[in-house]
């Protein structure tokens, strides 16, 4: 039980780490991940709301608190940057999909960013698929119903 709590944390981690840092920051070191490049369908390929910055925060805090816990750092740095790497996948996919990076798509928000690295954590830490389900299945419905009330606190830009 207390891994899967672990394990759900840096996956609060990994998403909320670049946000913080966004705040704290303001718009220093927010080069976008895609360089503003569009793709063949004119839109963005990822929008400027994946940035250098957000991936360093996210990687980094996954990694401390890896280190931390016990895990090691490269364990955490990877997860952290799988569950980058899904939420960069999400936004490919919605950008693909005519939607804005403030538009709401239930799961495709959540899932791949929360699975990828759940995935790692499978078979780095030989953990059965329930708890695996579980913390993704965790990370979605509270992502789902704690994002609007960080949106009202300020901390969000976006209720989603």
């Amino acid at each position: 039980m207390l891994i899967s709590l672990e394990l759900f944390v840096m996956l609060v981690l990994a998403n909320g780490a670049p946000v913080v840092a966004a705040r704290i920051l303001g718009r220093r070191w927010s080069r976008p991940v895609d360089g503003g490049r569009l793709w063949r369908d004119g839109r963005p390929l990822l929008g400027d709301s994946k940035t250098w910055r957000g991936i360093v925060s996210g990687t980094l805090a996954c990694g401390l608190f890896a280190l931390f816990i016990g895990a090691g750092l490269l364990f955490g740095v990877l997860f952290g940057l799988l569950g980058l790497i899904g939420d960069m996948m999400s936004s490919f996919i919605k950008r693909r999909a005519g939607l804005s990076s403030s538009a709401r798509a239930l799961g495709l928000d959540q899932i791949p960013e929360a699975l990828l690295p759940m995935i790692l954590a499978w078979y780095w830490l030989e953990l059965s698929g329930f708890v695996v389900v579980s913390v993704v299945v965790l990370f979605t419905i509270s992502n789902i119903l704690l994002s609007p009330l960080l949106y009202r606190l300020g901390i969000r830009h976006q209720p989603h």
